[in-house]
């Protein structure tokens, strides 16, 4: 899964690791491809790791370690590399895709959208003050020049899921009112129901090359990919996403109502 140049250039650190990757693999007289059926995954994935141009999971590097008979060499390298970016390691691939991006577009389906998030709802997600730090980074793009055009579509569940108290869920939803007027917004309501091939939350950012890297989070953590068929199938189910959810306008009301219903104390 090949990250574009214009998403992440290889940083000092990341050609660091992947060398070290590179010089092990080949003592141990291993092939990429053989590495890759080993440690289960894309010999592109591979490539992307040696070449500096993703950062693995700390997971991935223990199991390269134990592929390759290294003892703890490449997770102790992975420690290392975590010190250089604020954002957690799972995650780190993205904010630069994001904040370059012309378009984005994203489906949520557990927590607010982090770009949308009010303060206090970061911190009662976020335990981490770096995390909360580079969280309100990522929303300097908001005020930009020429911020990005959004379309996102929040699962009802996202609504009613209380963060940090009632005030907080009342505020918070007062904030999704206000950016869903916003001129590059579109903000629609999924109803609870099944999508056939949405599965979990997902951000694709769009540069103006037209470069795609999508973001998909899991159980623990994420993921970042631009393989064609990875973003043509999200692209798909997103699509037929916003043709089954509330309308911008029925979206608002929905909020309106749950905010009042819900979280506005009387």
């Amino acid at each position: 899964m090949e990250i574009p140049v214009t998403a992440r250039k290889p940083t000092p650190a990341l050609k660091a690791f992947g060398s070290e990757v590179t010089r092990l693999r080949e003592e141990a007289g291993i092939s990429r491809a053989e590495l890759a059926r080993l440690a289960t995954v894309s010999r592109s994935y591979i490539s992307q790791v040696e070449n500096g141009a993703t950062r693995c999971r700390k997971d991935f590097a223990e199991r390269l370690d134990e592929v390759l008979d290294t003892s703890t060499a490449l997770a102790d390298g992975w420690e290392d590399l975590l010190r250089t970016t604020p954002y957690p390691q799972f995650f780190a691939d993205f904010p630069m895709a994001e904040g370059s991006a012309v378009l984005l577009r994203s489906y949520q389906e557990t927590f607010v959208y982090g770009l949308f998030q009010i303060e206090e709802y970061m911190r009662a997600l976020l335990t981490r003050e770096a995390d909360f730090e580079g969280r309100m980074r990522r929303q300097a793009i908001l005020n930009s020049k020429s911020p990005p055009v959004i379309s996102l579509v929040l699962g009802e569940s996202t609504l009613y899921r209380e963060v940090g108290g009632p005030d907080v869920m009342n505020a918070q939803l007062e904030r999704l009112l206000e950016v869903s007027e916003w001129e590059n917004v579109t903000l629609q309501v999924a109803r609870t129901a099944h999508y056939r091939g949405i599965s979990g939350s997902f951000t694709l950012a769009t540069q103006e090359n037209g470069d795609e890297l999508l973001y998909q989070e899991t159980t623990t953590g994420g993921m970042t990919s631009n393989d064609r068929a990875d973003i043509l199938f999200v692209v798909k189910v997103l699509t037929a996403l916003q043709g089954r959810a509330l309308s911008v306008a029925d979206s608002r009301e929905f909020i309106r109502k749950v905010a009042s219903d819900r979280w506005m104390r009387t």
